[in-house]
């Protein structure tokens, strides 16, 4: 059984999905296989070295790109296993494709706009190999000037820490646990943490997970998926992590899910919604729901008109 599912969408991303996919062939000990037609042959191709650890396969799912995206996959990457859309489906669809096909007893969730880092695949895999009550794992992911995006480790937007993280009260207070239930800014983002929700930038899930929990759901267009997706494997038992010593550059906004500005902002607080019906709203008397349902969308108006107002048209919110 081949060790791991590289699992990437993919829209007009060209120069970007190149980096990424020379990250993924230059890491120490992987050993990128190409699967045959029949998927009952595997060879192994752009092997960086000769003690190769674990072997992976490379699923790309492009959204109908009109750039170089597929000429540029042909010649230079013929080992990735390419998967063809028609129209932009979004984030969710697509990465349940690539899972739909993927052989590895690990799946890696991947964007397009990422750079993964020396040794970044191993070290989640070998996390996940010696604690098995681990579902998934992420990485540091970290910006182009390499700070952190903060978004890679998250508790439970639950509404004290959903208002306290969009108010700005989180970033007022960094180090508050009363603040920070969000983004959880007070853990040290060089440590090891047993967190709520890690980014969908990349994330490494277990195959057991898979075949237990089901693929991700694609109510959500292109956020919140990966929040939702760590929610249900939590609830069935698993723990989710946040390890540092793995790390990746994401870029943000140049990935498989780009859609019109309007739509995007529209998408993203449709996300959110979405998500505490489906999780948190049971939680709370339904009069507060509809009160908190209500401030959302007034936030999403506020969003809309700021948008209108500006000269330089909002690309809409990236995905964490």
């Amino acid at each position: 059984m081949i060790d791991l599912s590289i699992c990437i969408p993919t829209l007009n991303a060209s120069a970007y999905l190149r980096s990424c996919l020379v990250s993924i062939r230059a890491q120490p000990g992987l050993s990128w296989l190409e699967t045959s037609s029949d998927e009952s042959s595997q060879h192994s191709v752009d092997t960086p070295d000769a003690n190769k650890r674990l072997t992976a396969e490379v699923i790309v799912v492009d959204n109908a790109s009109t750039d170089d995206t597929l000429d540029m996959l042909a010649v230079e990457f013929p080992a990735a296993r390419l998967v063809k859309n028609s129209r932009n489906l979004g984030f969710t669809r697509p990465v349940n494709q690539a899972l739909q096909v993927s052989q590895g007893r690990y799946m890696l969730l991947l964007n397009p706009d990422t750079i993964v880092l020396p040794g970044a695949i191993n070290a989640l895999v070998d996390y996940m190999e010696t604690h098995p009550e681990v579902g998934i794992c992420g990485p540091k992911v970290l910006n182009r000037d390499g700070t952190l995006q903060k978004a890679c480790k998250r508790g439970v937007s639950r509404p004290w820490a959903a208002f306290s993280y969009f108010s700005g009260l989180s970033a007022l207070f960094p180090r508050s646990k009363f603040f920070g239930g969000y983004l959880l800014n007070y853990l040290d983002e060089d440590e090891i943490h047993e967190v709520d929700g890690i980014s969908g930038s990349c994330m490494l899930i277990r195959r057991s997970v898979l075949d237990q929990v089901g693929f991700l759901d694609e109510v959500f267009f292109a956020y919140q998926e990966d929040a939702d997706y760590c929610f249900q494997v939590k609830k069935a038992g698993w723990k989710v992590v946040y390890l540092p010593v793995a790390q990746i550059i994401h870029f943000g906004g140049q990935g498989g899910s780009r859609a019109q500005p309007y739509k995007s902002i529209f998408e993203w607080h449709r996300s959110y919604y979405l998500y505490y019906r489906k999780n948190l709203a049971s939680d709370y008397f339904f009069l507060f729901n509809w009160f908190y349902y209500g401030l959302m969308g007034v936030k999403l108006l506020i969003s809309l008109v700021a948008n209108a107002l500006r000269s330089n048209k909002y690309a809409g919110p990236r995905r964490s």
